[in-house]
């Protein structure tokens, strides 16, 4: 038995669990001596009493490690722990990290700088276009957009992470054969299939239920720089999520919603209390640091060459006069459709070519 395994049968037994594994490991090192040691041994450790000692000393006769892993083979994935690279750097800083991940897709060194997109199952129009637009620009800036799988905003953050053929992340509350909701096993297979991936911390064939899914937010919020609530009632599970960011020291952000709708009490609630409002992704960006200081660009960076751009973008980009230049007119000159000048505008503002002022008006960077 290699480390890996002994840490799946640990992760499989159910009064284990990361915070008392830790302490077992103070004391024998590797999860294989864990498994190995007698129940006297094991009581000696602190926070370990007779029930959790008489189970990993039984250990054998609990669980199907065999079994489980036979099932992680045949369904194609992979499990990591946290003595591996691959595992989320910023996972491994919070209070309890999980044991293992069960990783169905691939994980890649930029997922380490990842931000949460979360809100409500339960969303409006308003909710889902937003959540749409904003992991669209997150994730076409670079980001890792990780979220839950869920109905109504995760699955729009999703959706919008993969429209910019970017880079997201499911961690879902189930083990990976129990894909929930079950709607979403096309956007699943998506997301697998060399666009991130769905991950979970529960054996295999665990089902979700009212645990496991405030567990698989701590680990949304944990693995994220951030997390920006999209929108959420006042009993939304996306609140827990933030609740947890800030205990972890991460940031969070909200999207503001209609004053009257049920649907955006608890995140505009958020923003009352402190977290930072967000109307478009440089709002995270540049509070996360990642897009260069606003400053004014000399004859030299404006003479500088342009990026590749596609013939859209190089389009749009000419239609902008030196000074403002209002949506209608760009879309006037470049002879293209409203919707075609909004969305390419946004990619020219994410390359830091153009910036959109007060009015719909737009003026060049370089």
């Amino acid at each position: 038995m290699n480390a890996t395994e002994a840490c799946i049968a640990l992760n499989m037994l159910p009064t284990v669990g990361p915070v008392r594994l830790r302490k077992l490991l103070e004391v024998f090192k590797e999860p294989q001596q864990v498994l190995a040691a007698k129940r006297g041994e094991l009581r000696k450790v602190e926070g370990i009493g007779n029930e959790v000692a008489d189970q990993i000393a039984n250990w054998e006769s609990t669980i199907d490690l065999a079994g489980e892993l036979k099932g992680v083979r045949d369904f194609g994935a992979n499990v990591i722990t946290q003595d591996l690279p691959s595992y989320p750097r910023p996972l491994r800083e919070i209070h309890a990290p999980p044991i293992v991940l069960y990783v169905w897709g691939d994980l890649q060194e930029r997922d380490h700088h990842a931000i949460g997109v979360i809100g409500a199952r339960r969303t409006t129009h308003y909710g889902t276009e937003s959540a749409k637009k904003l992991a669209y620009q997150l994730a076409y800036a670079g980001l890792t957009v990780i979220s839950g799988l869920a109905r109504g905003i995760d699955t729009a953050a999703h959706q919008g992470a993969l429209a910019a053929k970017g880079r997201t992340i499911a961690v879902i509350g189930s083990g990976l054969a129990k894909l929930y909701p079950p709607e979403n096993a096309a956007l699943a297979e998506k997301i697998r299939a060399g666009n991130g991936a769905i991950v979970s911390e529960f054996s295999m064939e665990i089902e979700p239920d009212r645990q496991t899914f405030p567990m698989r937010n701590r680990i949304i919020s944990g693995w994220s720089h951030g997390v920006l609530v999209v929108e959420a009632g006042l009993n939304s599970g996306a609140l827990i999520t933030a609740a947890q960011a800030l205990e972890q020291g991460r940031s969070v952000y909200a999207v503001p919603g209609h004053i009257n709708a049920p649907s955006a009490m608890g995140s505009n609630r958020l923003i009352q209390q402190g977290a930072k409002l967000v109307m478009d992704a440089s709002d995270v960006l540049e509070d996360l640091q990642i897009l260069l200081p606003e400053t004014k660009p000399s004859p030299e960076a404006a003479a500088r060459a342009l990026p590749p751009l596609s013939d859209e973008e190089r389009r749009v980009y000419d239609a902008i006069d030196a000074t403002e230049t209002s949506i209608d007119n760009i879309a006037a000159r470049s002879e293209l459709s409203s919707a075609t000048v909004s969305s390419t505008l946004l990619q020219l503002e994410l390359k830091r070519l153009v910036k959109q002022l007060p009015g719909k008006y737009f003026v060049k960077l370089a």
